[in-house]
C-alpha cells in the first residue's frame, strides 16, 4: 500500500472517530490532522473540506454495512421461517457496532443539514436491498398479495427497529435474547396476518 493511501485511510480513520465521539459540527480538521499524525496540509490534500471527509466516511462505513447476503424467496420454504430468518439477519444489523457508529454520526449530522437525510435514505442496505424482490417473488408463487411493496418492505423493517434499534441507539432498555426472539416472531406474525394469501 503507498504511503499516500496508508495517510488517508489514517485521517478517515482519526475522523471517524472524532465524528462519533464529537459530532461533525464540534471536530476540526486541525483535530483530524493531530488525531491522525498528519500535517493540516495532507488532510486538505485528501478531503478539501470538511463536508468531502464526513461523506467519505459514510460512504466507507455504508460500504461495510452491505456485505449481508441476499436471502432469495424458495417456494419449498415455508414464508414464515424465511421472513424469521430475514428478520434475524437484519436484527444481527441493527445490533452491529458499524451500524450503530454510522447511525450516531449520521443522526447528529442530519440535525444540521436536513437534506443529508434525503441521500442517505436512498442507501439501501440490509434486506432493504433485496425485500422488494423477495416479495414479488413470493407474489408470483401465490403466497402474498402485496401492491405496495416498497412500503411493505419499509413497515416491516420498521416494526423491527422501532425495538430492536432504536433503544440501542438512545441508551434505552435492550431487550434480552429471549425477548428479541419474541420481538422477531411478532413482527412476522403481524406482516403474514397483513399479507399472506394462504395461511
Amino acid at each position: 500500500m503507498k504511503l499516500s493511501e496508508q495517510k488517508r485511510i489514517h485521517i478517515l480513520d482519526a475522523a471517524e472517530q472524532l465524528f462519533f465521539d464529537k459530532g461533525v459540527a464540534n471536530s476540526s480538521m486541525d483535530e483530524v490532522a493531530k488525531t491522525a499524525g498528519v500535517s493540516k496540509r495532507t488532510v486538505y490534500n485528501h478531503f478539501e473540506t470538511k463536508d468531502v471527509l464526513f461523506y467519505a466516511i459514510i460512504e466507507r462505513m455504508m460500504g461495510l454495512l452491505n456485505s449481508a447476503s441476499t436471502i432469495e424467496f424458495d417456494p419449498k420454504v415455508s414464508l414464515k421461517a424465511q421472513l424469521i430468518k430475514i428478520a434475524e439477519q437484519e436484527c444481527d444489523l441493527f445490533k452491529s457496532d458499524n451500524f450503530l457508529r454510522v447511525a450516531k454520526i449520521a443522526f447528529m449530522q442530519m440535525m444540521q443539514q436536513p437534506e443529508f437525510a434525503k441521500q442517505l435514505s436512498n442507501n439501501k442496505i440490509g434486506c432493504m436491498a433485496y425485500f422488494e424482490h423477495f416479495l414479488a417473488d413470493a407474489e408470483n408463487a401465490q403466497k402474498v398479495r402485496v401492491d405496495d411493496k416498497a412500503l411493505a418492505a419499509t413497515q416491516f423493517v420498521y416494526l423491527l427497529k422501532s425495538h430492536i434499534f432504536y433503544p440501542r441507539l438512545y441508551g434505552f432498555d435492550e431487550p434480552n435474547e429471549q425477548h428479541e426472539n419474541y420481538l422477531i416472531e411478532q413482527t412476522v406474525a403481524l406482516f403474514l396476518a397483513r399479507y399472506q394469501c394462504n395461511p
